[in-house]
């Protein structure tokens, strides 16, 4: 786990912020991330929310903070977008794992490149980059990821986001702007987990509300100078580990896509799935003769 993240200084990770009101700017805050995040984080946070002057629904956000219109490739205006702001929650990409490199490079190279400079420009505390699992979904199916273990893309768009996370790390360790990468896997809300079909993400779901809380921690989080975190819900069976989420930023999970899906709940894996340790309930203590 060392080699996937770095202390900002000695002492608990998981220390949140004093309390203060911290300005966030969300880019592709007309997303179905970006959106959620700013409904349900504009009464913490004072928000500053950057959409594309082609994006739809932008008049459902401009209660939830300051509506900013620009694009990835305007470096500049990135740069006053980042004035006064503590944290940037970059959601905004090309989110298509099936998107050619024509359409990657615009958005998720130069950017994501852009974003980082811009919020170094212009002195923010932290980015928090939205990686993917799709950075990593080239490992076979049967193997769950750590976030120690080395990049593996299944795509380009999953290459696309490997540059995001080496940039993350970059401008941490080399350029003092703390940064977190989130590999975020299927996004839905629990209605969707619900569903027959639903097994297809049985490993990879993430609920809206679980996260949003994780996007929060690393908001909140002040000892932390890099990490590469999993985003996935508490899932029976996860691709992703989500062990480092746990342990540096205090992420607690709620939903568990095998207790929503109608087919999944009645096998009531949680009961039925060995644990081969003690909290199965026919393994006896080898200790109970001597206590």
């Amino acid at each position: 786990m060392a080699q996937s993240f770095t202390a900002a200084d000695t002492g608990a990770l998981a220390k949140a912020d004093s309390g203060a009101r911290r300005r966030v700017l969300v880019t592709g805050a007309a997303g179905r991330i970006g959106s959620y995040f700013a409904e349900h984080a504009h009464r913490k946070y004072e928000m500053r929310l950057m959409v594309r002057p082609s994006d739809e629904g932008v008049e459902k956000i401009e209660k939830f903070g300051q509506v900013v219109v620009g694009e990835l490739g305007e470096l500049e205006k990135l740069k006053e977008f980042c004035q006064d702001i503590d944290t940037v929650v970059h959601m905004a990409a090309d989110p298509s794992p099936s998107a050619l490199w024509s359409d990657l490079l615009e958005a998720n190279i130069v950017g994501t490149y852009n974003i980082f400079t811009a919020a170094k420009s212009a002195g923010c505390r932290r980015v928090i980059y939205a990686s993917s699992i799709h950075a990593v979904s080239g490992y076979p199916s049967d193997v769950q990821v750590k976030t120690s273990e080395p990049v593996n893309p299944g795509d380009l768009y999953g290459v696309s986001k490997c540059f995001g996370e080496a940039m993350a790390r970059y401008m941490a360790e080399q350029e003092g702007l703390s940064a977190i990468a989130i590999r975020i896997g299927a996004f839905q809300p629990l209605e969707a987990a619900r569903k027959e079909g639903s097994i297809s993400m049985l490993d990879a779901f993430v609920s809206h509300r679980d996260l949003h809380q994780l996007l929060e921690r690393c908001v909140d989080v002040e000892n932390v100078r890099f990490a590469v975190l999993h985003g996935l819900s508490n899932n029976r069976f996860k691709r992703l580990d989500i062990s480092d989420a746990r342990e540096l930023v205090g992420y607690d999970p709620q939903d568990d896509l095998t207790e929503e899906n109608p087919r999944l709940r009645e096998l009531r894996l949680s009961d039925t799935v060995s644990a081969h340790n003690l909290s199965d309930k026919g393994q006896k203590s080898g200790l109970r003769e001597d206590v």
